[in-house]
């Protein structure tokens, strides 16, 4: 019996004696050296976050600025998810621009750290709608870790969450307790929690449950008027600070970050 057929034996015992949830990544099936397991324990993930200091606030959207940013180093794939002209990546971008409070920053994950690194000097200006000037730019490298944890974890969406797409847009709609939109949401905010661990290469073998308290807003996504959703949730589940979950993710919606206690 070879490694795969060894791991997999072990995966479906395992669901079924436990009855627990497990998502097999691509990178496990393809045999992949940066197959993960997370069974509780700590799984360290390597980010770097640019911050780009610039001469005035930055007010227009990040789709302009991953598109400025992806037409000037067109030979980086990870800047913009483009393999060629009909292909794309579709997997967590490991590539993820923000613009929080008018302050520019990209995050870099795993792989799209060595890409930030080769290009970060040359970007001295954003010609976006506007133009501005790149005064100081800021690389900060991180080791952190992804983990389901004993504690609740308090986070807050600090750019909305595009939760929502045409097939369940309209069940959403169609719902007329709240509370039944809240379990809705809950299961989603769930799907995109393991669908990011899974585009990560991690396995998860525990159930994790959110308390969510969010408020619908309006967001442009894609060019279209969509349902987005604003607030904060609470998880026994670590996700470092600044990732993002749900839709447009590489665009900087979803963007989370840990609430502390003194901010609380």
């Amino acid at each position: 019996m070879n490694l795969e057929q060894t791991f997999r034996k072990s995966l479906i015992k395992g669901y079924l004696e436990n009855k627990v949830f497990y998502f097999i990544s691509n990178a496990f099936i393809n045999l992949r050296k940066d197959f993960k397991l997370l069974t509780g324990n700590k799984m360290k993930i390597n980010t770097a976050h640019l911050t780009l200091k610039t001469d005035k606030k930055v007010t227009e959207e990040v789709s302009k600025l991953r598109g400025y940013i992806g037409n000037k180093f067109k030979d980086y794939p990870l800047l913009h998810n483009h393999f060629s002209e009909n292909k794309f990546l579709y997997s967590y971008p490991l590539i993820q621009y923000k613009i929080v409070d008018g302050e520019v920053s990209i995050l870099a994950i795993e792989e799209g750290i060595s890409t930030i690194k080769e290009i970060y000097s040359d970007i001295e200006e954003l010609k976006l709608k506007n133009t501005y000037e790149v005064r100081e730019k800021i690389l900060r490298e991180k080791t952190t870790d992804i983990r389901t944890t004993n504690e609740e974890i308090h986070y807050k969406f600090l750019s909305p969450w595009v939760a929502l797409n045409p097939n369940n847009h309209s069940k959403f709609q169609n719902l007329k307790m709240w509370k039944d939109k809240k379990l809705f949401l809950n299961s989603i905010l769930i799907g995109n929690i393991l669908s990011m661990s899974k585009g990560l290469g991690i396995i998860v073998n525990r159930k994790i449950y959110p308390k969510t308290h969010l408020d619908e807003c309006e967001v442009i996504f894609k060019g279209l008027n969509m349902i987005g959703f604003t607030g904060e949730f609470k998880i026994r589940y670590k996700i470092p600070d600044f990732f993002g979950l749900g839709k447009g993710v590489s665009q900087g919606f979803g963007t989370i970050k840990e609430i502390t206690d003194n901010e609380i």
